[in-house]
């Protein structure tokens, strides 16, 4: 579980919440019509923009921003030039049935010990990384989109309601209602976009980001291994992929 995703999302709805408990009567918050216009309106909009496989899968997908963690980075260096040590001294069949933390890192390794030739495993790799990159895009994507669709059935919603309360400005009971649904669709569609769609989405870019990195920083670890390159040189390489702060001088043997 990612804390300051759970921290967050409990964080901001408890504020909006607390706001409105303080203020009053919480049940004037809600307003079934208005809820319907904003919710339902935009689950459909979204699946018009959609398959259907990529709607559902969206959610599975949302569940990455909570649960799911990279490994970091040092600890994939750490581990590939342990593979290298290990390689360079007794060969890259003494990597068969090792154990490796991180499945692509296990995938590149495999293939090596088959006896596929570097570039077939680059291409193989590289395929990987592009074709994952996209299905992230595809998830995160629609809770972008769905950040910009709330607000707008909010807009819609609070012209459905001043339509209705100008319609029967007559009958005084029906302005409440009306003004109700003008009102509160737009806070529902705020409250929607800014309190949960757009940081889901911005999350879920952050750990595409946070994956492709892992990636890449595995693809050349293979390639250095693959290719017999010096444990040493190897860590130096990897070592560019961290911030500069978290740089350490090279601590692995031949």
């Amino acid at each position: 579980m990612d804390l300051a995703t759970l921290l967050g999302l409990i964080g901001a709805m408890g504020t909006i919440i607390g706001a409105i408990a303080l203020g009053g009567d919480i049940t004037i918050f809600i307003n079934i019509p208005s809820i319907a216009i904003v919710v339902v309106g935009t689950g459909f909009a979204l699946l018009f923009r959609a398959t259907m496989g990529q709607f559902i899968g969206s959610f599975k997908v949302a569940m990455g921003a909570f649960f799911a963690k990279n490994t970091p980075p040092q600890a994939l260096i750490e581990e590939a030039v342990e593979l290298a040590n290990v390689a360079r001294r007794e060969g890259i069949l003494a990597l068969e049935g090792r154990e490796i933390s991180h499945p692509f890192l296990q995938l590149g390794i495999s293939m090596c010990i088959d006896g596929h030739p570097p570039e077939v495993v680059q291409k193989v790799l590289s395929k990987d990384i592009n074709l994952t990159i996209q299905r992230q895009e595809s998830g995160y994507s629609l809770f972008k989109a769905a950040g910009d669709v709330a607000p707008a059935m909010g807009m819609i919603g609070t012209l459905i309601g001043l339509v209705q309360m100008l319609s029967n400005m007559s009958d005084p009971k029906a302005i409440g209602p009306a003004m109700a649904v003008a009102l509160l669709t737009t806070l529902y569609g705020a409250v929607i976009a800014n309190a949960f769609a757009i940081p889901i989405a911005e999350k879920l870019k952050l750990r595409s980001i946070e994956e492709k990195l892992n990636k890449s920083l595995i693809l050349e670890s293979i390639s250095g291994i693959q290719e017999g390159v010096n444990p040493r040189v190897l860590e130096q390489m990897l070592m560019t992929y961290l911030p500069e702060n978290q740089r350490q001088s090279g601590k692995s043997g031949e």
